[in-house]
């Protein structure tokens, strides 16, 4: 009988420490101009363990994150795993309500912020009883806060010595916020386990090993970016270019400078890279294989062509990891790809019965591998439950299949958004629209963008004698949601379209899309 697992280690800083022996001085990671070797990496995220366990981090605690992408983040989620503790990543592009209630709802007691960030936490900083320490990331550390604050640099000036914690591949150690629907975003409990089967099925479909060289220029507070991306190249022996954030001004003459052979994208990547003007030495790169999703048929074969790459797509979130996903020998441009081994799927109707091929269902999935799927949404049992129905994970999404056994996404089931590769809660845009004076309702919509993905629309009903503001409405926005989030549109109407129930027909507001009343924040 196959093992259940293949006999690696099961935990993320077990990971860490088998390759660190194995590979020692082999550079892990680039950034900016520097490397960290394999051996390096551990022995920066084991001070970073030291120093949060000097502080009262213990087993179980949640530790948020709010930095960007930079060393630091890795050496601290690392050392969170050595602790068993549990990393929140936290978009740091939040701020005001939604940011406040992330870091509530989690119960995160230690917060790693770099000190760009603090002016958004400083703004709700008083509504964080349960927050207790701050760790801060350069800049001077701020006063007055209530809380305990020290600096990441006093935090890891230690010899890297702390007691070791007994850690298993059950034990929780990501918690990542999902967009809400109908309600607020849920915090995905995952077991450490997850990580790393994420990182073998993607290192096994596109056949990574020492030799490659992957770029991750996707946010590491997503989680493509930590266990599709940062935990493959771990795992494969390889090496890692992290970027700042991804440029298409810059992505080919990095991608040429440090020979990467892979990268991830989400959304419109692949559509802006291919605005720029065709040069002829357009196929002369070292890129293998690139790893992404959505991508159009038409974006899928010019692309290839162009660039001289694989494209390989798959279908998945954060609740599942991706139970499809195609193969360098087994793929059609539009498809995410078929069944992995470790996963069973299902495509059924709206009484759980399952649809023929070529006919849209919602997508059911189970893992057939322990610990490799969401243990849990935090402190909301009710979610968790509604989710996992008749032993099944309902994924809110409409996809089918055709004769050969290839998948394709269709729409989304639920009420939420994508826009430039994040997904976006309809009803956080909402509730943060109606902090606004004038406003008495307000609806959230998708309206599609010309790099794919959505656009956000907010159709907004005023308060009685108030006056359209457009622009006013817009700068409430900027100050209350993540830049992604800020609505591009907005519609003010006498009335929503709603059923005898009073819910809202967003549908209608999506067929009707954009009016000639609508106000257009990218050319006021």
């Amino acid at each position: 009988m196959a093992a259940l697992h293949p006999s690696i280690p099961r935990t993320v800083h077990g990971l860490l420490d088998q390759q660190a022996e194995r590979y020692g001085d082999k550079t892990f990671m680039f950034f900016r101009d520097a490397a960290w070797s394999y051996a390096a990496i551990r022995q920066e995220s084991i001070r970073v363990a030291a120093g949060l366990q000097a502080l009262g981090v213990k087993h179980g605690d949640k530790v948020a994150l709010m930095l960007a992408n930079r060393p630091e983040f890795l050496f601290t989620w690392f050392g969170l795993s050595y602790l068993g503790a549990v990393e929140v990543s936290i978009n740091n592009a939040h701020r005001g309500y939604l940011l406040s209630y992330m870091l509530d709802k989690a119960d995160c007691t230690v917060l790693v912020i770099e000190e760009s960030f603090l002016p958004a936490l400083l703004d709700v900083v008083k509504d964080l009883p349960k927050l207790q320490t701050l760790v801060v990331l350069g800049g001077p550390l701020p006063g007055d806060t209530g809380k305990t604050v020290t600096s990441y640099a006093a935090l890891t000036d230690n010899s890297g010595t702390f007691s070791a914690v007994e850690v298993a591949w059950s034990d929780a150690g990501l918690m990542m916020f999902t967009s809400g629907t109908t309600g607020p975003s849920k915090g995905a409990v995952m077991p450490q386990n997850y990580a790393i089967h994420m990182a073998e099925l993607i290192c096994g479909q596109a056949g990574y090993g020492p030799e490659d060289c992957l770029y991750n220029a996707l946010p590491l507070f997503h989680g493509n970016a930590k266990v599709l991306s940062t935990l493959p190249a771990l795992l494969s022996g390889a090496r890692m270019v992290l970027a700042e954030r991804f440029s298409v001004s810059q992505f080919w003459d990095e991608v040429k400078r440090y020979g990467c052979t892979e990268f991830n994208y989400i959304g419109g990547i692949l559509a802006m890279l291919l605005k720029a003007d065709p040069r002829p030495d357009d196929a002369d790169n070292p890129l293998r294989i690139l790893v992404g999703a959505g991508a159009s048929p038409a974006v899928f074969e010019e692309f290839e062509r162009r660039f001289q790459v694989t494209l390989l797509e798959g279908y998945g979130m954060s609740e599942i990891g991706i139970p499809l996903m195609s193969t360098p020998e087994d793929r059609k441009p539009g498809s995410c790809g078929k069944p992995h081994e470790d996963y069973d799927i299902r495509l059924v109707d709206d009484d759980h019965r399952e649809v023929a091929p070529g006919v849209p269902g919602e997508a059911l999935v189970r893992p057939k591998k322990p610990w490799s799927m969401l243990m849990g949404y935090y402190a909301m049992l009710e979610k968790t439950v509604e989710a996992w129905q008749n032993l099944w994970f309902h994924t809110g999404d409409y996809l089918k299949r055709d004769a050969e056994g290839f998948y394709y996404f269709v729409d989304r089931k639920k009420d939420a958004l994508r826009r430039r590769g994040e997904n976006i809660s309809s009803f956080e845009v909402e509730r943060s629209v109606m902090t606004h004076p004038a406003v008495l309702e307000c609806a959230a919509v998708p309206i599609p963008s010309e790099l794919g993905e959505d656009e956000v629309m907010i159709c907004v009903v005023l308060r009685p004698g108030q006056a359209p503001n457009h622009a006013d409405l817009s700068r409430h926005c900027e100050k209350q949601m993540a830049k992604f989030m800020v609505p591009r549109y907005i519609r003010i109407l006498d009335r929503l379209p709603k059923t005898p129930t009073e819910r809202v027909q967003k549908f209608q507001l999506r067929q009707e899309g954009v009016t000639t009343d609508t106000w257009d924040r990218e050319s006021a």
